[in-house]
């Protein structure tokens, strides 16, 4: 397998924490999808990373998608139920998680392609008061558990883990850690693990 991504992108960095903790060998290929000279097209016709290349060259794209796909590859570290409303759960976790990074990222997007005489202070309100609202109810709803899903780590602890790891990295200014201690200490649990301490986003 082949995974097209940045070493930037929360949802490149779920994939590969995913493909770290199932312990499955893969090539990666950086790619900047905003270069004029970006190949992406040609794998994913909607331009964007994570893509991952299959074995017989046929691409799959959708961090979801490819996450799920993952867990089914190896019995090592299962991060999804096998069905009904755990598994269920779990995905709606995954779903709040990607929310508020799809939120966070057309702000950012707003902020960096548009010049400020075009930003719309309307529109980064309306976006950031996603972000908000999605940290209160994972806050809320994580509350004394260890893990998202209470004693077990899943993949809703991955895609919550990689949306926190990149709003301290892109937004330093949301201050999550202090609103919000237990996902502090989720987040701190969750950085001690080799597949996050090894993904970590770069510039």
């Amino acid at each position: 397998m082949k995974l097209i991504g940045s070493l930037a992108s929360p949802y490149v960095r779920k994939v590969r924490v995913v493909l770290a903790e199932k312990k499955l060998d893969y090539a990666y290929e950086l790619e900047n999808v905003w270069s004029p000279e970006t190949r992406i097209h040609q794998s994913n016709p909607l331009g964007k990373v994570p893509c991952l290349i299959m074995e017989d060259g046929s691409p799959m794209f959708d961090s979801r998608v490819i996450a799920e796909y993952l867990d089914t590859l190896t019995p090592v570290c299962k991060l999804l139920p096998p069905n009904g409303r755990d598994r269920a759960d779990v995905k709606v976790w995954e779903a709040l998680a990607d929310g508020v990074l799809d939120a966070a990222v057309l702000v950012r997007l707003e902020r960096t392609l548009r010049s400020k005489d075009q930003q719309s202070e309307a529109w980064v309100e309306r976006q950031m008061a996603k972000v908000a609202a999605g940290l209160e109810v994972m806050s809320a709803d994580l509350g004394d558990s260890a893990f998202c899903m209470g004693t077990h780590y899943t993949l809703a602890d991955v895609a919550v883990g990689c949306t926190l790891g990149w709003l301290s990295f892109r937004f330093p200014d949301i201050g999550w850690r202090g609103d919000y201690p237990n996902l502090a200490r989720l987040f701190d649990k969750l950085s001690e693990r080799a597949s996050f301490r090894d993904t970590v986003p770069q510039q």
